[in-house]
C-alpha cells in the first residue's frame, strides 16, 4: 500500500476554493474570480505595507535620502 502524497490537511482557504469550484463555471467567470483573488491579495500587501510605513514614520523625504538604488549592472552574473 502506497503512502499518500500530501500528509498536511488543506488550509481553510483551500477548502473553501475546492466547494466553489466543485461547481462548472464559464471560463469568463473563473478568469473573473482570478482577478478577484488577485486583487484582494494586492490590496492585503498595499494595506500591511502601508501599516509599516506609519509604524515606522516614513514620509516621502524618507524615502527620497534613502540609496538603495542599484545600478543595472551590479545585479549581472558574469
Amino acid at each position: 500500500m502506497s503512502k499518500p502524497l500530501v500528509k498536511q490537511p488543506f488550509s481553510n482557504m483551500q477548502l473553501e476554493l475546492l466547494k466553489l469550484y466543485s461547481r462548472n463555471v464559464t471560463d469568463q467567470e473563473l478568469l473573473l474570480i482570478r482577478d478577484i483573488l488577485a486583487q484582494f491579495f494586492a490590496d492585503e500587501a498595499t494595506r500591511k505595507a502601508d501599516k509599516v510605513w506609519d509604524e515606522k514614520g516614513f514620509d516621502a523625504k524618507t524615502l527620497l535620502k534613502k540609496h538603495r538604488r542599484r545600478t543595472y549592472l551590479d545585479n549581472l552574473v558574469f
